[in-house]
């Protein structure tokens, strides 16, 4: 397996603990790989304190070499040791990987539309882990792809060309019953606003941060946490507007009252 071949940051994890301990137990490991993979999590500030201490301070496999054999006199400890070093960075990935409410986004987009929204929150999801800026980046485009959607099943006409994210969700609110001077109940309002911030601040973020746009010299690098924050929001919106669409057109009741 190349290291192009790892699509993840657990997969990119074992990859690393596997160099290891192929090198603490007779092997010559691949000291380009764990240089590559050590510089990865390094820089990723989710991640790097979640290294065992060895990794932080061994730049290549000659000294991790000199450090484990010297540590532990047979394989067994050695193999030991090392499972047991990487257990908090594998517990933190395991847990961040498994998110509930992914699979129902993700049953709700497919059913909706698979070849065009579907497609586009998978993306997400496989980027939200490994490409900051491009999870960001979809996150938008899975709301723009949401709103285009229930507009042309609508029959709703818009400018595919200068109309921007929150002018499309506007449409689609006004449609759906989800502007907030459509309702009179306080609490409804304050909640539909607060769904406009969102789609308000999640296209500011992709302007700002995303990979849609060249970047200068201050440019500002998105976290893990930041893309998991976008996607996430972008999937509870778009499963919002895709159930409220479904039950408008399943029935005669109002999206307030469903």
């Amino acid at each position: 397996m190349t290291l192009e071949n790892l699509h993840s940051d657990l997969e990119r994890a074992h990859y690393l603990q596997n160099v290891l301990i192929g090198r603490a137990t007779g092997g010559s490991g691949d000291d380009a790989e764990y240089i590559n993979l050590r510089h990865y999590f390094q820089s990723n500030t989710d991640l790097a304190s979640l290294l065992p201490e060895f990794v932080r301070k061994n730049r290549d496999t000659f000294q991790f070499w000199q450090f484990i054999k010297n540590a532990f006199n047979n394989y067994a400890e050695r193999r030991a040791f090392i499972y047991e070093q990487f257990q908090p960075l594998f517990g933190y990935l395991e847990n961040r990987s498994s998110i509930p409410s992914d699979y129902t986004i993700s049953s709700m987009m497919q059913t909706f539309d698979e070849e065009n929204v579907h497609a586009v929150w998978q993306r997400a999801l496989k980027r939200r882990e490994t490409d900051p800026e491009g999870a960001i980046t979809v996150a938008r485009t899975l709301l723009e792809s949401v709103c285009k959607t229930i507009l042309d099943d609508c029959g709703i006409e818009y400018d595919d060309r200068k109309v921007e994210l929150n002018q499309l969700y506007r449409l689609v609110a006004v449609e759906l019953n989800l502007a907030p001077e459509q309702h009179s109940e306080e609490l409804f309002k304050q909640i539909l606003g607060g769904c406009s911030a969102v789609i308000n601040g999640l296209g500011t973020l992709r302007n700002r941060v995303g990979d849609a746009h060249g970047k200068g010299k201050r440019q500002v690098r998105p976290s893990v946490r930041h893309a998991e924050l976008a996607v996430n929001l972008s999937g509870a919106m778009s499963l919002f507007l895709v159930e409220t669409y479904l039950a408008v057109n399943g029935s005669n009741d109002s999206p307030s009252s469903s």
